[in-house]
Parts: structure tokens; C-alpha cells; sequence
């Protein structure tokens, strides 16, 4: 990938293959159609917006009552904590719809130097309805952490420990949030048994706030290490186990184009489809 060329978006390829241009690619990458819904339907903006103001809405039984946690990690004699929520970051307050697209226009799968490299960049925009919803956070004195799977790793020696955990901030700020800091951040890799399981930060969060809200993408970002050898079944149980936390506790984004939900499929995808029966 060049890096100097801007990351291009997904209606760039719509222009291709409606013959707008006089060379056509063959367009083969399985992301094509979710990032296309990503970056144009009103439906994925509405969904999004959906979830912060149900938040929102929820927001102020959520402080008021001090027996309220979100988090299954939240222990003992947690009712006079401060109030904290917990926010995934890509796909959840930032949209990386941009990257996918360039996999797509390459026709390449993820590649950590490339997300790197997108991540360096800072230019990812914010999902609909994140700005708003975690300043008002910010004003009501509840604290917002970041649990991400951005990684802390060194891009070259002698170089900061953690760029991604700057370049995150960076982004952050960009898009207008109004205060971000490192002790908000929680990345992969920043402790040594902080692996892309949440559960262990999600932990040490939990032994100094009390935990009201949390918002993701993937059941990982709600339930403790959903391992890899979980069926799609096992997985849908657990969504109705816990029903009555989604859109009161917990609260869920639309994301079609990557996540657990995809790696637990063993076998041809083909095999998961329904028809009529």
C-alpha cells in the first residue's frame, strides 16, 4: 500500500464496477458489500445514533441508582466508586471504514504494518452520534475509559513505547472529543497479560469505578474471554442470557466487515447459510 495516497472510499469502487471509468477491476474481497453499508446507509448512521441516545436516555437511573453496574467483573462494595463507562474504540467511536476500503480496492486481508500505518495516519472519523454522547459524559463527571485492541508496540527503537496510544489520542481530539489522556486508554499489550481478551482490564477498571455503561462491537467487549472455539449457537445463548442488559447496560454496534463473530466459522462460510427449509 502507498502511503501517500489517501485511503480511498468504498464509493470509489461503486464508480468502477458502474463503468464510470473505462477499466473495471475485478473486484474479489469478501468486505466489498459491509463496507459498502458502512460508509453509505443511512441505516448503519441510524443504528449507531440509536445506541447513544439510548444511552442517554439511561444515563441518569444509571447514576442515581448505586446497586447499577454494566460489568460481570464489577465484584463487592462497588456503590460509592466513581461512575465510569467503558468504550471499545474502532467501529465504536471511530470508524475505520476507510482502511477496509483500501484492503478492498488491493484486494489484500488485514495486515498489522498496513493498520499501523492507517492508525499513524489519525484520520479515521467518528461513528455518528460518539462525540456528543461522551462529551455530555464528560460534563456529568462520569469517566470514560477506552478499552481497545490497538496495541502497544514501538514502531522503531528509541521511538515512544505506545505511538498507536498517541495516535489514538491525536484522532480522539480530532474528531472532537474534549479531553483525552494515556490513563484513559487501556491497550493491548500495555500490561503483560492485557491480550486481546478484555476481561483482565475490564478488572482493573472495575477495582476503582463502578462500571455503568458499555459500548462495542463484539461480544468481547461485554462478556469475559468468548473463546474461539465457541459455536455461533453458544454465542446467540448468550445474547438471550443477557437480554436485559442490551440497550439499558450494554450497548451494541452494527459491524458486518470484521470481528469474533466471523473467526469462530470453521469450515466453508457457505455452510452457515439458511435458505427455506
Amino acid at each position: 500500500m502507498n502511503l501517500k495516497s489517501t485511503f480511498l472510499s468504498i464509493l470509489s469502487i461503486t464508480a468502477l464496477l458502474t463503468g464510470c471509468v473505462t477499466t473495471q477491476p475485478e473486484i474479489t474481497n469478501n468486505n466489498f458489500n459491509s463496507t459498502l453499508w458502512v460508509q453509505t446507509a443511512a441505516e448503519y448512521e441510524a443504528n449507531a445514533i440509536q445506541a447513544y441516545n439510548s444511552a442517554e436516555s439511561n444515563i441518569d437511573v444509571a447514576l442515581r441508582d448505586k446497586s447499577w453496574t454494566a460489568a460481570l467483573e464489577q465484584g463487592s462494595n462497588y456503590s460509592l466508586k466513581p461512575p465510569a463507562i467503558i468504550l471499545d474504540i474502532d467501529e465504536t467511536v471511530l470508524d475505520n471504514s476507510q482502511y477496509q476500503a483500501q484492503l478492498v480496492l488491493d484486494n489484500e486481508q488485514f495486515n498489522p504494518e498496513t493498520w499501523d500505518d492507517w492508525i499513524a495516519m489519525e484520520s479515521a472519523p467518528a461513528v455518528p452520534g460518539a462525540v456528543d454522547f461522551i462529551n455530555s459524559m464528560e460534563n456529568l463527571q462520569v469517566d470514560v475509559i477506552y478499552i481497545t485492541n490497538r496495541e502497544c508496540m514501538a514502531r522503531t527503537v528509541g521511538g515512544p513505547e505506545c505511538p498507536q496510544e498517541e495516535d489514538t489520542i491525536d484522532n480522539l481530539l480530532k474528531v472532537g472529543i474534549v479531553d483525552v489522556d494515556p490513563e484513559q486508554i487501556f491497550l493491548k499489550g500495555e500490561q503483560p497479560d492485557w491480550t486481546s481478551e478484555k476481561q483482565t482490564r475490564r478488572e482493573v477498571v472495575a477495582s476503582n469505578h463502578r462500571i455503568i455503561m458499555l459500548f462495542g462491537d463484539d461480544l468481547g467487549d461485554f462478556l469475559p474471554d468468548v473463546k474461539d472455539d465457541i459455536t455461533p449457537e453458544e454465542r446467540s445463548e448468550l445474547v438471550e442470557e443477557y437480554s436485559e442488559h442490551w440497550g439499558r447496560k450494554w450497548f451494541i454496534f452494527g459491524n458486518p466487515t470484521y470481528g469474533s463473530w466471523e473467526s469462530i466459522l470453521s469450515g466453508p462460510k457457505s455452510e452457515y447459510f439458511r435458505g427455506l427449509e
